[in-house]
């Protein structure tokens, strides 16, 4: 006779759970996070163009050749936009704007403000508006844990960059307007390309054509600035290694961690970005960072670490 009182069911692997999150990390977070530690050796390696080096024309020139790059390369982005509604394209023209204008919004509010400031403001003001521009588009309200998480990692940040610039001199408000801009421009980029991707089309494709067309867009500022450090040898790899590596291959991963990723999430933990470049001002350029830069290290890995983790289920 059966006993009865057995369960039907097969009973779950031991490591079930511990498989499940990181299967979950390694298709959402972990590839954000990477993109991160890429993007901040983007000032290690802007330090190391010719001097006089405009640091708009930098960025910009990063751009250009990256998203033409991402562009030829991706899969799909060149039938992209014949598969895509009247309104998604509207969304790829707007989201490549926003990309465009991240670098024309920073790297000016930089000049202004110095980079201490600007990075704060635009790092830390990117994951507040991407958390409220999706509470506005009704796809959900910003948890408690997100909230936490992302203040922690916010102040962190601001322990870190501003700790080191010491006494200041008077804050340019065109200068955090600019900043500003820029964390704005990122958000929307970002929520852009993540609601185009879980409509079913390929990270890669998006990615590619919001690139390709935000480096379309800001030839024309490179082309207005000096461009004689492109043809020295230090230049040309400058640009090629930003081109390569912090937009083509950083933002191939960015965009393939926000298919299981929520913008609101990926914009705040994408805050290692200015702790890789300490660390390597540290490590690399012989700099030095105060106790309370190290506070704040701290700080913002805590909430990396919130952001990273999956919270458990019942």
């Amino acid at each position: 006779m059966p006993n009865r009182t057995a369960s039907s069911t097969p009973a779950r692997p031991a490591d079930a759970g511990p498989r499940r999150s990181l299967h979950r990390l390694l298709g959402g977070p972990g590839p954000i996070l990477t993109s991160a530690v890429v993007w901040g050796t983007t000032g290690t390696a802007s330090s190391l163009a010719p001097a006089g080096a405009p640091p708009a024309a930098i960025g910009c020139a990063g751009l250009a050749l990256g998203g033409l790059l991402m562009f030829l390369t991706s899969r799909g982005a060149r039938s992209l936009t014949g598969a895509c509604s009247r309104r998604e394209r509207r969304l790829l023209a707007l989201g490549a704007v926003a990309v465009a204008g991240y670098p024309v919004c920073f790297y000016p509010a930089v000049a202004r403000t110095g980079v201490a400031v600007a990075t704060v403001i635009a790092l830390g003001s990117a994951p507040v508006f991407a958390g409220l521009l999706t509470w506005i588009a009704g796809r959900g309200r910003p948890t408690a844990r997100w909230a936490a998480a992302t203040a922690a990692a916010v102040l962190g940040c601001a322990l870190l960059v501003l700790a080191p610039a010491g006494q200041a001199t008077p804050t340019d408000l065109a200068g955090v307007a600019l900043a500003a801009g820029g964390g704005l421009s990122y958000a929307v980029y970002a929520l852009i390309g993540g609601s185009l991707i879980t409509r079913g089309h390929a990270s890669g494709a998006v990615m590619g054509v919001l690139f390709g067309g935000a480096g379309l867009l800001v030839v024309p500022v490179v082309a207005c600035t000096d461009t004689g450090w492109l043809s020295t040898a230090r230049g040309a790899s400058v640009a090629a290694y930003l081109a390569v590596f912090t937009v083509c291959l950083a933002y191939r991963l960015f965009g393939y961690g926000l298919r299981r990723t929520p913008a609101s999430v990926a914009t705040s933990l994408t805050l290692a970005e200015p702790a890789v470049a300490a660390v390597l001002g540290v490590a690399v350029l012989g700099e030095r960072l105060p106790a309370v830069g190290w506070c704040g290290l701290a700080v913002l890995g805590a909430g990396l670490v919130l952001l990273t983790v999956p919270a458990r289920r019942r």
